[in-house]
């Protein structure tokens, strides 16, 4: 049941829309020609050189164009960003003699406390 007559191994696959029986199909005839066929070219010294060359074409495309966009990429958690603030107040506080560090936040003269009761 659901079992088909043909032989074990062997799968009939549809040929192409206007393919003629007794054509065979281009691929089918440079693979018996050339048994290490790549799909470039039915020569196998072009084949192969086609091959290798689109390999090394491909792989120095993809390490340049990663390369390039791995450089290029934002500036992650604003870290360029904090270091260049931070070298600017340093110039300036030393310009101005000031201390680069002091134990208060925010300058205790410049905010609005409550009355003392």
């Amino acid at each position: 049941r659901g079992r088909s007559a043909g032989s074990p191994g062997a799968v009939a696959l549809p040929r192409p829309l206007g393919a003629e029986a007794h054509e065979e199909e281009p691929m089918l005839v440079a693979q018996r020609k050339n048994p290490d066929y790549h799909g470039f070219s039915a020569d196998p010294d072009a084949d192969m050189l086609n091959m290798r060359a689109a390999f090394v074409a491909g792989i120095s495309i993809a390490i340049v164009l990663g390369s390039v966009f791995v450089h290029y990429l934002p500036d992650y958690g604003l870290q360029q960003w904090a270091r260049r603030e931070a070298e600017i107040l340093v110039r300036e506080r030393e310009c101005r003699g000031q201390p680069l560090l002091t134990s208060n936040y925010y300058d205790p003269n410049c905010l609005p406390l409550p009355p003392p009761e």
